[in-house]
């Protein structure tokens, strides 16, 4: 399977809200086509030399490989992280018309 040119992006943020203002901002700006919010997952992590647990949201980010840049530089615009998560995977097949729609969402109209 070849890949598809297209992007599921992660971001944790530390709050709903802040997932909200970060997901307008890509799907506003058709950074994104879609972004999904899980509400709440639990995190475990090192930082600064100790292992750290905190509650926060997981964006799930649908997006044309190009765009990867410009979503990064809007997400630490906006994120309240030191260091925010974002890292994308590739999706190497998906529905067809869902993958049509996706890049036409993304292309500045």
């Amino acid at each position: 399977m070849a890949e598809s040119g297209c992007l599921v992006v992660l971001i944790t943020v530390g709050s709903y809200e802040e997932a909200r203002k970060i997901a307008d901002a890509l799907v506003g700006q058709r950074k994104a086509a879609c972004v999904n919010i899980v509400p709440q997952i639990n995190s475990f992590f090192w930082w600064e030399d100790k292992i750290e647990e905190d509650k926060e949201s997981l964006l799930l980010v649908k997006t044309r490989a190009e765009l990867f840049p410009d979503v990064v530089n809007e997400v630490k615009r906006i994120h309240s992280y030191e260091v925010p998560e974002i890292i994308a995977l590739p999706i190497v097949d998906g529905n067809p018309e869902y993958m049509a729609w996706l890049e036409k969402e993304t292309e500045m109209k």
